[in-house]
């Protein structure tokens, strides 16, 4: 399979130029990757402006993501505001070129700049099959939280993190990115933005894919908008699986969600 890493700054709030941004990104991708994968709300930034920017899953995001997709005839992963029912998600949406899709609601919420306070919470992490990969969906601060995305049984070969990861905790993200590779026995996939936000936070990106030997197999340049595609294999996958089956001593555990 080929995953494209979209490591970019975000124009903050302002969703028509990161589309336009994006197309120019992507323009010559056809045919050429399976998967493309965005940073976390690409088309606003990590903004709590809930009421002004969400949109039902009617919404100019989705005609978009679907539109780039289906011409291009590639997968696409990104999370934006999502309104639904009067609240509202980080919601991550993975669409397929053929027009359907998946979505994942982030799971832990960074409280420290209160996303808790005006976001609803997933209760439930997603795993979605794709051109005979299995990835689970995973939203930046999920990262921090093991059991959320164990791999129970192998039951998926690609976990994926979006994110808007601040310059000054990039070791924890690149430390914890290294940890769910090699206790999953999978690959690993983080994206992540450049640039400065517009409260002032700086993101240097490091977007990386990691393979299940805990080995970087694809990096980008730090604070370089950077867009790499790397081809990676799913025989590799499984005879390392039975070669080293660490999952089959894994310990066994009930996940509950609050």
């Amino acid at each position: 399979m080929k995953i494209t890493l979209v490591q970019t700054d975000i124009a903050w709030e302002n969703k028509q130029a990161n589309y336009d941004h994006y197309e120019l990104l992507l323009q010559d991708l056809g045919g050429k990757t399976d998967v493309v994968i965005l940073p976390e709300m690409f088309n606003t930034g990590f903004s709590m402006n809930c009421d002004e920017l969400a949109e039902s899953m009617n919404g100019e995001t989705m005609k978009w993501m679907r539109k780039i997709t289906s011409m291009s005839g590639f997968g696409m992963i990104g999370s934006f505001i999502a309104s639904e029912k009067g609240k509202y998600y980080n919601r991550l949406v993975f669409m397929k070129p053929e027009g359907d899709y998946i979505t994942y609601d982030k799971g832990h919420l960074f409280r420290m700049e209160k996303e808790n306070m005006y976001y609803t919470k997933g209760n439930k992490p997603v795993i979605d099959s794709f051109r005979e990969w299995n990835f689970s969906l995973q939203v930046c601060y999920d990262l921090r939280f093991p059991v959320w995305s164990r791999n129970v049984e192998n039951c998926y070969d690609i976990l994926v993190y979006i994110a808007n990861w601040p310059k000054s905790r990039r070791n924890v993200w690149n430390t914890l990115l290294l940890a769910r590779a090699i206790e999953n026995q999978c690959f690993v996939v983080g994206v992540n933005r450049i640039g400065k936000d517009g409260n002032g936070i700086d993101y240097c990106g490091d977007s990386v894919i990691i393979d299940p030997m805990g080995r970087i197999v694809a990096q980008t340049i730090m604070d370089a908008g950077e867009v790499i595609t790397h081809t990676i294999s799913l025989d590799e996958l499984m005879l390392f699986r039975e070669k080293f089956p660490v999952w089959i001593d894994a310990d066994k555990f009930i996940l509950v969600s609050d």
